[in-house]
């Protein structure tokens, strides 16, 4: 495997303060100098100056810089290679840290699994996972990355709020090039690193698939789609199956207002809410036969409104949606998209880690998916 940019960086300085071209007391170039000079990001030339500091190599001053220690270790008792025979990702820290925040409990429909192989697959890299919880909210998400930064975690696994704008702490994150990893989601404009399912084509196979039903008018059901990539692209494959069958899909037939599977909201209000808008659209759009819920907790809500309305499902109405805990949970299975939580998991956990090494990694990561048919169609 080959060495890491930082280890590079750090072998070459150690050298020079092992044949003396750097002295005792000599000013050692700063992060922005050794970026500059080796074509690499800041946080790569800032590892590899904490390492010649855990060694003992130099000394970090505030606010002057970092220079050669006075008292040098023994350089005989350093091992200056790396471990790359050990394991698939070298040179860790038995006890180092990385963040995971989210907006809240994962449920077992989505989310419950991805968590899991996120910390096994951190336990299996000797690497402790810290969770913090925003609720949905951008203050507690702001504060999460600031608490995680204090705490020194090497980087940050993060399933960003819904809302229309980006937290101040997040983009920090990015700009400053901190090894940062986007799970279910991206940001748009922003070159962060995300690891996602391919929802655009997801929800378009979906749609085909009603369609293939022998459905001629489909209508979606999500939450509100600002500034949410995953629901935006669900929305965007979702005409995109119209587009293909030569039809121009109705803005009627498009409902984004949904709110209780929101964490910031409270749910028994905005439940009642919900029910009370997704009945008057299904009234006011009669022609509509088929429904793809942007969520699987929404599919429920749906449901049981069809239901009060004396409809019955699948031979008045179908519905499709977006994961699925199973039959455990109900008997009504509904026609869904399966993402690869397993498959998100690792990916996120790899690409940080490789962050964290100084390697430069893809911006959009996308996931497989399955189309899973329940007795909802």
């Amino acid at each position: 495997m080959e060495t890491p940019l930082y280890e590079k960086i750090y072998l070459n300085l150690l050298n020079q303060i092992e044949t003396g071209q750097l002295k005792p007391s000599d000013q050692v170039p700063t992060e922005k100098e050794l970026a500059d000079r080796y074509q690499v990001s800041r946080i790569t030339s800032k590892k590899a100056l904490e390492k010649l500091v855990q060694i003992g190599a130099i000394e970090r001053i505030r606010g002057r810089g970092s220079y050669v220690s006075k008292t040098l270790p023994d350089f005989g008792t350093i091992n200056p290679k790396t471990h790359f025979e050990q394991g698939d990702y070298p040179n860790r820290e038995v006890n180092g840290l990385i963040g995971l925040i989210i907006p809240e409990f994962f449920k077992d429909c989505f989310g419950r699994k991805l968590l899991s192989t996120i910390e096994k697959r951190c336990s299996e890299l000797k690497y402790n996972l810290i969770i913090k919880l925003t609720y949905g909210s951008q203050e507690e998400e702001d504060e999460a990355i600031n608490t995680m930064i204090q705490q020194q975690v090497k980087g940050i696994i993060i399933f960003p709020v819904h809302g229309q704008h980006y937290t101040t702490s997040l983009l920090r994150l990015v700009l400053e090039e901190f090894p940062l990893v986007l799970i279910d989601r991206y940001l748009k404009g922003i070159p962060a690193c995300a690891v996602y399912t391919d929802n655009h084509t997801a929800a378009q196979n979906l749609t085909d698939f009603l369609f293939t039903q022998g459905h001629e008018h489909i209508a979606f059901v999500s939450p509100p789609e600002e500034y949410t990539s995953s629901i935006e692209e669900r929305i965007k494959g979702f005409k995109t199956a119209y587009l293909q069958k030569g039809i121009a899909v109705s803005p009627n037939y498009i409902l984004t207002d949904m709110f209780s599977t929101l964490p910031t909201f409270n749910r028994s209000d905005e439940f009642f809410e919900d029910q009370l808008k997704l009945r008057n659209f299904i009234e006011e759009n009669s022609h509509v036969t088929a429904f793809i819920a942007c969520e699987y907790e929404i599919a429920c809500v749906l449901a049981q409104v069809l239901k009060s309305l004396g409809k019955s499902i699948p031979n008045d109405y179908a519905i499709a949606c977006f994961d699925h805990p199973g039959w455990l949970y109900n008997d009504m299975i509904f026609t869904h998209i399966k993402q690869d939580e397993d498959g998100i998991a690792i990916k996120a956990v790899e690409l940080l880690l490789q962050q964290i090494q100084g390697e430069t990694v893809p911006v959009q990561n996308m996931v497989d998916y399955q189309l899973i048919k329940g007795n909802t169609f």
